[in-house]
């Protein structure tokens, strides 16, 4: 502001003006641009803030592994939730002729227990991902998904299959069905939910308007049926029986790539729920079933 304090300035209008020869409309219009430009600085700087709170991340869930039956043991036939204990309504109906057949009698039932007692997870959900957990490192070895991570993802979606009053039934069904808020493009808990019509037709949430996340591991209907899968080898697959749901989850979140790095794994749970916070809470819920469980042999 070099104009400042000279004696040179004309009256031509080519130089700044005076301050005090100012109308009331002119100060009005400057005090209106200096709140503006306040308003600018302050989004800005909660923009930054948030950005600097979602890169204080928290460390990925490390990779635990699942304790399988060793190979040639006899398996556990006859252990509620294995094959032929539930049909796609969980009444019961017939599955496979032998029970020993299904996927749950990989798992070492005595770690599983040891495991569901040390984190607090109720024993059939702990069961359901330690066997998606085999499964999944059966078929995409490279992937290094951990037990501990669908546990904790588990963990916040339905508090491991007992939210709002639900249990756990010995067939892996839910004793009520666990249905989300309707996603109609409204707010839920302070956020705003993305706005999705019905793909199925009602059959899973039973809207015919608008699709709802449901299950233990809430998968919207489009999501279910592109990758739904039959966990407990009984020939169904179901958003709303814990075995199905767990692999599903499995095979959702390895489509990213391998979870052998914090960039990878945070990436996988990230497409699971778009939302930092949300990547840092599975993170430490994770870490947590991680260390808890760490002494089990």
């Amino acid at each position: 502001m070099a104009w400042e304090g000279t004696s040179d300035r004309d009256d031509s209008g080519s130089g700044p003006p005076d301050p005090a020869r100012r109308s009331p409309v002119e100060w009005v219009a400057i005090g209106l641009t200096a709140v503006a430009f306040v308003a600018v600085a302050v989004a800005t700087t909660l923009v930054f803030i948030q950005f600097r709170a979602g890169a204080a991340q928290q460390p990925p869930g490390p990779y635990v592994r699942a304790h399988a039956i060793p190979a040639g043991t006899p398996g556990t036939a006859g252990t509620p939730g294995a094959a032929g204990t539930a049909g796609a309504s969980g009444s019961g109906s017939a599955g496979p002729s032998d029970p020993s057949s299904s996927p749950l009698d990989r798992v070492d039932h005595a770690w599983a227990a040891s495991a569901a007692a040390a984190t607090g997870i109720p024993d059939r959900a702990l069961l359901a991902y330690a066997s998606a957990d085999l499964t999944i490192e059966a078929q995409q070895p490279s992937c290094a998904l951990g037990w501990n991570t669908l546990a904790a993802i588990g963990t916040v979606e339905s508090a491991n299959g007992t939210y709002g009053g639900a249990t756990l039934l010995a067939n892996g069904y839910t004793s009520k069905p666990i249905i989300g808020v309707p996603l109609n493009g409204g707010k839920f808990g302070g956020s705003k939910v993305a706005a999705i019509p019905d793909t199925d037709h009602g059959k899973l949430d039973g809207d015919t308007r608008w699709d709802h996340a449901v299950g233990p591991l809430q998968f919207i209907p489009s999501t279910w049926a592109r990758w739904g899968a039959d966990g407990n080898g009984d020939g169904v697959a179901s958003p709303d029986q814990i075995d199905d749901a767990a692999l599903t989850a499995a095979r959702y979140l390895c489509a990213s790539g391998t979870m052998t790095t914090s960039a990878s794994w945070r990436a996988a749970v990230f497409s699971y729920n778009q939302s930092n916070a949300y990547v840092n809470e599975v993170a430490s819920i994770a870490n947590r079933y991680a260390g808890e469980t760490s002494g089990l042999s």
